[in-house]
């Protein structure tokens, strides 16, 4: 087991990144930079007995007010899940950390399903803790529930013949109805963020300011896009995907309160379906939905609008966790609670 530290290891790093079946963007060093200074980043890297890298997680460090250094992961670790053996390795750096920097909790929101079995074996047997009973958005940080869409080898025309006539026939409807799709500059990030605006306010959530998707324009190079819908020179609608490794993000999306019935929306999946097959990928990631599949909840509409592009309904396994100080942590998770449903409260009454 070693640390990233300089730059021959971060080049390392990021190539195995990126060739490894479980990659993910969260765990990539130039989205460390987007969330920088409130994290600090560190990667820790497994070794086989020649030294080359069969594992990795990066993690990040923050501060919590009150409670003291938290340590995160989002979307780790990338190796043989299977394999204890490298899990032990990371899992020996990550305890190294906890005590470098006397942190409460390790915490982790893996990619892994939650059916998998094997997983939960290894982990509950290297000391970690699972709270896997997260049905909406606000009781975990990464969603628990997404829409994944399988296009490994596959046209075009054979993604597309998954998708319910509707959801084709909205498509075309949007071509024939004049809206036209560009790809943004940095400069295009302040409609989008106005669009975002609009949409926050119409749907009652928080938006980050312009600053935070200029940065992550220029942090992430060429593994971000902004896509743009026109409808009459206007822009109507937008969308940011994520390229990294063998998957394509759908990572924000914002609508305009007029001419939604031109469906620009659905348009805008399809153009970035057709990015992630043209690159080969393997996976096209909706994100986040809410585990509560109920019509009366008010994120079906979401669900429903994810699902009837033919994508798989895909549960992990939730938190995965290594408290190093029990108590602090129960603690700190009911103030976080706490914090987010009286968040969630407000922004109700202010819509």
């Amino acid at each position: 087991m070693r640390f990233v530290s300089d730059e021959e290891s971060k080049k390392q790093y990021k190539e195995f990144l990126e060739n490894h079946e479980r990659c993910n963007f969260q765990q990539s060093l130039e989205w460390a930079e987007v969330k920088k200074p409130n994290w600090k980043p560190e990667v820790i890297l497994a070794e086989d007995e020649e030294g080359n890298i069969i594992g990795s997680i990066c993690v990040w460090i923050r501060k919590m007010p009150i409670f003291g250094n938290m340590i995160y992961s989002p979307r780790g670790p990338v190796c043989d899940i299977h394999d204890i053996s490298v899990m032990k390795q990371l899992t020996d750096g990550i305890k190294e950390l906890g005590k470098k920097y006397n942190a409460f909790v390790f915490r982790n929101e893996p990619d892994i399903l939650s059916s998998d079995e094997t997983y939960r074996e290894v982990v509950t047997t290297l000391g970690y803790k699972i709270k896997d009973d997260a049905k909406d958005f606000k009781d975990e940080i990464q969603p628990r529930y997404v829409f994944r869409l399988d296009i490994k080898g596959k046209t075009e025309e054979e993604v597309m013949k998954g998708f319910k006539q509707k959801w084709r026939y909205n498509i075309r409807l949007a071509g024939r109805k004049g809206v036209t799709i560009k790809e943004g500059t940095r400069e295009d990030l302040k409609d989008f963020h106005k669009i975002m605006v609009e949409t926050g306010k119409r749907d009652g959530f928080i938006i980050r300011p312009l600053e935070y998707f200029e940065k992550m324009y220029d942090e992430l190079g060429e593994h971000m896009k902004l896509l743009m819908a026109y409808y009459e020179g206007k822009p109507i609608s937008g969308v940011i995907p994520i390229f990294y490794g063998n998957k394509t993000w759908y990572l924000y999306g914002a609508s305009s309160n007029e001419h939604r019935n031109l469906m620009p929306n659905y348009l805008l999946q399809w153009e970035m379906i057709k990015m992630a097959i043209a690159r080969k990928d393997d996976v096209y990631d909706f994100r986040g939905v809410s585990g509560v599949v109920d019509e009366n909840h008010p994120q079906y509409g979401l669900y429903r609008f994810k699902q009837g592009f033919g994508a798989t309904f895909t549960e992990f396994i939730g938190e995965v966790y290594l408290p190093f100080k029990p108590i602090i942590y129960k603690l700190y998770r009911f103030s976080e609670k706490t914090f987010r449903t009286l968040r969630q409260i407000k922004s109700k009454l202010t819509k």
